[in-house]
């Protein structure tokens, strides 16, 4: 810096103290592009290129939607069908790919669990059903499909078919194999579908129908022998006995054949080659410990502790209770939008959490409390305060096409749920209704809508409204419809295309990928109406785009 020979000598000293101080202001300033202060007062480096874009966003004091930013391309020798779309809803529970099903009335129940995870994904049965029903609608997913059952569906000697058939129905099971044991807990027998088919009484006991004759193994047997046992002799059920002739288990041949054959590789399986599956629960105690205890007898993998307001001390205190009570079941927290909320339902135990409050199409919270994140700064909030913590977060909500998806992963979401793409499929729970005029739709409404709410105590609990009478509630959702859309396996596959074409354009070969490269726009309001067709008299009707 040249000083100014005709200041005085006191002048010449301030001016020289003033350049060393705005050099000083360019380093400090320099140096933040590269260190930033985390919520916890430490010092990071920078990890990835978008904590620059949302350092100004904050700055600025802005939040941003999904409609409000687009990704930046990059030079890619990436196809989308070469993407990896694995990651986990939670520390031990897996996603091939990263799409979960909302614990919704309208969305999850069993049929839709089952999809999600054959398809790769996963399904929260909801929590608006009896604590026996959500454990038995969980049974129902685990049996679909596993190599070995640990606990099979036993009969005794002395049932009747009749009783069988009846047990067989109201269980909704679809096979028809069952080992037969005495009080004891030793095979005598299996009963096969043979055997039910030629009964000619029902009234008959399955002990005097099923052939004493029966093909087991000893416990230990690797699944390798086993499908050998299996394929030689002809059976399609395998008994697993103790030395003592207690049955531990069985393998079943079509799915051992499976596994074997690795002909359903996509298929979303634990080590035991069953689906996952999780279900959402309340945190009020009373209804906690029946319900937690009903879903770790069903196996269930994971829970959701479902709340509109996840950073609250009620849902802290049921996130402890479940990882001391069963700390093998891991349990996904939220909803939340706030860095502060996801540190401390972490340091609490959470094995995962949920973000997202008040961006989804039937919800209303915003506007009635007056609270809420935008989507994408939620989810990049929330998700970076957890970079070192190897914990997933889910972005819940606002997602209405498959370039969401794609924004909400490289804003450092592992996963997003899905409640409304989903609804009005097969899989949903709810009848198809028709219209006079031929159109078909299902029912699909929030769980913060009034109707939902008087009719069931789960969705009055999710808003802190669990004992207000009828009259007065508050709603913070609506009630709708959606069309019918068919397989929920079409919807997927067009999302799922979209989001491996965003990948192609960063040149990301998978998720983590995606997260470092990510950098955004800001996009205004005129970059928006752009993005969309314009300037058309009429559009037709495509499987992606609905807008």
């Amino acid at each position: 810096m040249k000083l100014n020979n005709n200041l005085s000598k006191e002048d010449q000293m301030v001016e020289k103290l003033a350049g060393k101080f705005n050099r000083m202001i360019e380093m400090l300033r320099s140096m933040m592009e590269f260190v930033e202060l985390s919520d916890d007062g430490i010092k990071t480096k920078i990890k990835r290129k978008c904590d620059k874009f949302f350092r100004k966003m904050t700055f600025k004091g802005e939040a941003l939607a999904y409609n409000d930013v687009r990704l930046r391309t990059c030079h890619s020798e990436i196809l989308p069908g070469d993407v990896s779309l694995k990651m986990r809803f939670s520390r031990n529970v897996t996603l091939n790919i990263p799409i979960v099903s909302s614990p919704m009335r309208d969305v999850t129940e069993s049929a839709m669990a089952i999809a999600m995870a054959k398809l790769g994904g996963l399904g929260i049965i909801h929590k608006n059903l009896s604590p026996e029903d959500q454990a038995a609608e969980v049974r129902k997913v685990k049996r679909c499909l596993s190599a070995f059952l640990t606990e099979p569906v036993c009969i005794r000697p002395d049932d009747t078919v009749e009783k069988v058939l009846k047990m067989r129905e109201k269980e909704n099971l679809k096979f028809w194999s069952f080992p037969v044991i005495d009080e004891s807990g030793k095979l005598i027998g299996v009963a096969t579908r043979k055997y039910f088919d030629f009964c000619q009484n029902n009234q008959q006991s399955i002990g005097k129908i099923i052939s004493p004759e029966v093909v087991s193994a000893p416990e230990g047997i690797k699944i390798a022998e086993a499908y050998k046992i299996m394929m030689d002799r002809g059976i399609r059920i395998l008994p697993v006995l103790s030395g003592t002739g207690e049955l531990k288990g069985t393998y079943t041949l079509a799915d051992v054949k499976r596994i074997i054959q690795n002909d359903k590789a996509d298929y979303n399986v634990g080590s035991d080659g069953s689906l996952f599956v999780g279900a959402a629960i309340n945190a009020g105690m009373s209804d906690l410990e029946i319900r937690l205890s009903l879903l770790h007898q069903a196996k269930v993998d994971v829970v959701v502790i479902d709340s509109a307001h996840g950073w609250s001390e009620g849902i802290i205190k049921a996130l402890k209770y479940c990882k001391k009570t069963y700390p093998k079941i891991d349990a996904v927290a939220g909803n939340i939008s706030e860095a502060g909320a996801a540190i401390d339902l972490v340091r609490a135990g959470a094995d995962g959490i949920r973000i997202g409050q008040g961006p989804g199409s039937i919800c209303t919270t915003r506007m009635i409390a007056g609270i809420g994140t935008p989507q994408v700064t939620a989810v990049y909030s929330c998700a970076k305060a957890l970079r070192d913590a190897d914990v997933p977060s889910c972005a819940d909500g606002g997602i209405e096409l498959s370039g969401d998806i794609t924004i909400a992963l490289a804003a450092g979401a592992a996963n997003v749920m899905l409640g409304k793409l989903l609804a009005g499929t097969t899989e949903s729970p709810g009848e198809i209704i028709r219209s006079p005029e031929g159109a078909a739709y299902k029912n699909y409404r929030g769980e913060g809508s009034l109707g939902a709410m008087i009719e069931n105590r789960a969705c009055r609990e999710r808003y802190g409204q669990a004992d207000n009478a009828k009259d007065k509630l508050v709603p913070e959702g609506v009630e709708s419809t959606v069309d019918y859309k068919g397989d929920v396996g079409v919807i997927i596959y067009q999302l799922l295309g979209g989001l491996r074409s965003g990948m192609g354009y960063l040149g990301a070969k998978d998720i983590p990928t995606l997260q470092e490269k990510a950098d955004f726009y800001q996009m205004s309001s005129a970059g928006l109406k752009e993005s969309h067709p314009h300037g058309l008299q009429t559009i037709k009707k495509a499987p992606n785009y609905n807008i």
